[in-house]
């Protein structure tokens, strides 16, 4: 886990910089949920791998890494976007400010949604 959440912020800062994430269509949405897809996946693939599970051991695994980042990440992304509210600069989004609060709210948000598929396969071990 320590390796995982610097480098998914390292990875969604790069696709940011290079221009991957467009601000002005659908497109910028779906590459950001498909990062935090790519960085869930890599979670729960390193949870099943270190414990040693059989198959169903690694589809819940999987499931649960997914499954806990999807519902912790809308609440991260309005957690995020209500701190960041007064360093906007009077646009109404994040992605309108552009720019350093733009940067600042993908790091934040990726670490948000990782940290909730930890927890929710935290809480799923403690069940099993």
């Amino acid at each position: 886990m320590q390796y995982i959440v610097p480098i998914a912020v390292v990875g969604i800062l790069l696709l940011q910089a290079s221009g991957a994430i467009p601000m002005d269509s659908v497109g910028g949405p779906m590459m950001i949920a498909l990062a935090v897809l790519f960085g869930a996946l890599a979670v729960g693939v390193h949870e099943a791998w270190t414990k040693h599970r059989g198959v169903l051991g690694w589809i819940v695994s999987i499931v649960v890494s997914l499954v806990g980042a999807f519902l912790v990440a809308p609440a991260g992304g309005m957690v995020v976007s209500l701190l960041l509210g007064p360093f906007m600069g009077g646009s109404t989004s994040v992605a309108a400010a552009g720019g350093g609060v733009m940067q600042i709210a993908l790091a934040a948000m990726m670490v948000v949604t990782l940290l909730g598929s930890w927890c929710a396969l935290w809480l799923v071990n403690r069940l099993r």
